[in-house]
């Protein structure tokens, strides 16, 4: 434990002295809610009745701050192979399972900063916005809502905890972010374009980031592909394979 403690205070200290990784860090931020200050803002309730879920809206800007969880997560490795301190790091802690736990427990923790102060921003902005636009009953408090957000916080986690095991695979930067993002995007694409109702289905339950998604849903939709908690755990899944694989390439392959 004490290795794994002095690893991840190791990480730390890299992520600290590198500007870059901590600004983008706050532009996941403010890209989450930009985007979801954008979408309430637009939306608005017609006279004969809200059918859309005002929690969802207020989350919209999630789906564009992954990108940057995703980007931020690959550098964390990718950029220590594009300039060999990879070899420095393994040298020093000689346990590459211990190091690629060091660098999950960090960005984890940052994440879990940025996306709740991501996600607050956005509720807020819904709280403040939607009533005025004729959604009414929209409280952040209630109990599918708190859902909703916690588990769009885990969301960002999950997606960066991916990107890092496929970032750790891969090496390269561009080619890991191309990676994550295909792997993201792909399966949204193909749902939209195959007309078979089963397969539409089977695409939505599988994907990472259609099925992780589904826990913002806060209005029960009995045709809904998969619930929230169901799709959750399709991501964790996804990312839990993700670091194995990553963790595989890393132990077996020189640094």
């Amino acid at each position: 434990m004490s290795a794994l403690r002095q690893a991840a205070r190791a990480e730390w200290t890299k992520v600290r002295t590198l500007p870059g990784l901590l600004w983008l860090l706050a532009g996941v931020v403010v890209l989450t809610v930009a985007v979801s200050t954008a979408t309430v803002a637009a939306v608005h309730c017609p006279a004969a009745g809200c059918t859309q879920d005002p929690a969802k809206l207020s989350l919209t800007g999630v789906q564009f701050g992954q990108a940057g969880a995703a980007v931020l997560a690959v550098l964390l490795i990718s950029g220590e192979y594009g300039t060999g301190m990879i070899r420095t790091t393994v040298t020093a802690v000689p346990q590459r399972a211990t190091v690629l736990a060091a660098k999950a427990a960090v960005l984890a923790g940052l994440l879990l900063v940025a996306g709740t102060l991501a996600v607050g921003g956005s509720m807020l902005a819904g709280r403040l916005i939607l009533p005025g636009n004729g959604f009414t009953g929209f409280s952040p408090w209630d109990g599918p809502v708190l859902r909703a957000a916690a588990g769009s916080v885990l969301y960002l986690v999950l997606v960066g905890l991916l990107s890092l095991g496929v970032a750790t695979a891969v090496r390269d930067s561009a080619a890991a972010v191309g990676a994550v993002l295909g792997l993201l995007y792909l399966f949204p694409i193909l749902a939209s374009v195959v007309s078979d109702p089963h397969w539409y289905r089977h695409l939505q339950q599988i994907g990472p980031m259609t099925a992780g998604l589904a826990v913002q849903t806060t209005i029960p939709a009995p045709d809904a592909p998969i619930g929230p908690y169901p799709g959750l755990a399709v991501l964790t899944t996804w990312a839990l394979g993700g670091l194995l694989c990553g963790l595989a390439a890393f132990r077996y392959r020189d640094a």
